[in-house]
């Protein structure tokens, strides 16, 4: 049997549905490769084996019965330890959660699993989700595929580091401030950011108010992104705001890229400092939807410093999740959420109504924006990813920048509920990914694939991949 780890989902399906392959052999191959590059990538930090192999054969039994197993039939998948897998342990990253057990999966990861997907394990997060790159004192450090030095980024940094080391071909991603995008950055895979609501989440026993976070995939191909999309996308009444299933296939619609779309690019946001040759690569990435024929200008306009707003905003749900068990266990969460916690204590509803003033000024411009383009590119990431265990740089060279200037260019989609993307727009200097940013008007979920799709057959990047010393 061919090797089959550095495949796409699509590829892999495609063997699986013409039976050159079963799902059996597929989940021993993925298995094997686990077993080999894990240990230096750290990416999954919990594995039930058996249980996924039981899951083959029942599936490969199925396949050979004639029956309609789903789209997603025999794909192994990771999970990122933040969402629920029944029977498994949900530990966010941290201590006190260590023997949290899931009675019952999300409803992203039950419906992955109805379209026939497997459960191969949980991916690494830094603890709660709660920075841009994946450590934590439960399970450690994960590394760059690229460069074990250095990290995947976070917080879906496991998920980034399996996609990218070639153990699993997708895997679930939560985004609250870039935290798809990051590490799709970073780790040279690609990963969408969905419009606020397109992708259910719960059953939880809190409701966002704030609305920031999405859940999403991280994948190796734009094509097996809109296939996830196509299985977990639509209303569920665990999550209120969730929205109604799109009445078109975004997997079917691909190819349907309007031609002489107005395109907006903008270097910094009117704030950004970005690395030189990051911006390099970046401005070569634009010019391809040039080439295409679209009407690409640079964006003369500016977002306004939201990083503050958009923290208390964040916190403020991250505080309603935990703060029934914050003081039980304060002494083993992390410094620096407990401090983020305090803070958010000494806040007034006022300071709330600031924030949210602050989003509704960036909501106008973003509105005039995609008035008059349709669609907005930026670079995904300032640099390059950093050290495996951080902290994030303090400047670029020699310029200064805030903690967030980290991640200057992702958390503001997050603020404003569009769709964004990041695609692999080549290598940097030293040879780590670098991405580009493709952001959509809301719900233009669609819009935003059928671009990553179009630039992606003009700058394929599925055969190029690291290669990880077992």
């Amino acid at each position: 049997m061919e090797t089959l780890y550095h495949r796409s989902a699509g590829e892999i399906l495609g063997r699986i549905r013409e039976g050159r392959i079963t799902p059996v052999e597929l989940m021993e191959d993925t298995l094997r490769r686990i077993e080999a590059v894990n240990p230096v990538l750290n990416a999954f930090v919990a594995l039930h084996p058996e249980r996924a192999l039981d899951e083959a054969k029942a599936m490969t039994a199925r396949l050979r019965a004639g029956e309609d197993c789903g789209p997603l039939a025999g794909l192994p998948i990771g999970v990122k330890d933040m969402e629920d897998v029944a029977g498994m342990v949900t530990s966010f990253g941290s201590v006190p959660f260590k023997d949290n057990v899931a009675a019952v999966d999300s409803v992203q990861v039950a419906r992955l699993r109805g379209a026939g997907a497997i459960v191969v394990g949980k991916t690494n997060t830094p603890e709660f989700a709660f920075t841009g790159f994946t450590k934590n004192r439960l399970f450690g450090t994960t590394r760059n595929p690229w460069n074990p030095e250095r990290t995947p980024g976070g917080s879906s940094g496991g998920s980034a580091a399996a996609v990218a080391g070639r153990m699993v071909a997708a895997a679930t991603g939560s985004d609250g401030g870039g935290s798809i995008r990051i590490p799709a950055s970073y780790s040279g895979c690609f990963g969408i950011k969905p419009s606020y609501g397109r992708v259910p989440w719960g059953p939880s026993p809190y409701l966002y108010m704030c609305q920031i976070p999405v859940l999403g995939p991280l994948t190796r191909t734009v094509e097996d992104a809109a296939l996830y999309l196509d299985c977990v996308c639509g209303y569920h009444p665990s999550d209120p705001t969730s929205l109604p299933k799109p009445s078109e296939s975004y997997l079917r619609r691909l190819r349907d890229l309007p031609e002489g779309l107005r395109i907006a690019f903008s270097p910094t946001l009117g704030y950004a400092k970005v690395q030189s040759d990051v911006m390099s690569r970046v401005e070569a990435a634009v010019q391809v939807f040039a080439d295409m024929g679209h009407d690409v200008a640079l964006w003369e306009g500016a977002l306004p410093d939201v990083g503050d707003a958009w923290s208390i905003l964040f916190n403020c749900d991250l505080l309603g999740q935990m703060e029934g068990d914050l003081e039980a266990y304060r002494a083993d969460i992390g410094r620096t959420i407990v401090s983020a916690f305090d803070q958010m204590k000494t806040l007034s509803v006022f300071d709330i109504i600031a924030a949210q003033r602050i989003r509704t000024e960036v909501n106008r411009i973003v509105w005039g924006l995609f008035d008059r383009y349709d669609l907005l590119l930026t670079p995904t990431m300032p640099t390059e990813a950093f050290a495996a265990g951080g902290p994030p740089p303090p400047e670029i060279e020699g310029h200064p920048i805030p903690l967030l200037g980290a991640v200057a260019f992702t958390y503001p989609f997050n603020f404003t509920g569009h769709p964004a993307c990041s695609v692999p727009a080549g290598l940097s200097e030293s040879g780590l990914p670098v991405g580009l940013q493709i952001v959509g008007p809301r719900h233009r979920d669609d819009l935003v694939l059928q671009a990553a799709w179009a630039f992606e057959q003009a700058r394929p990047w599925n055969d190029r991949w690291p290669e990880v010393a077992a």
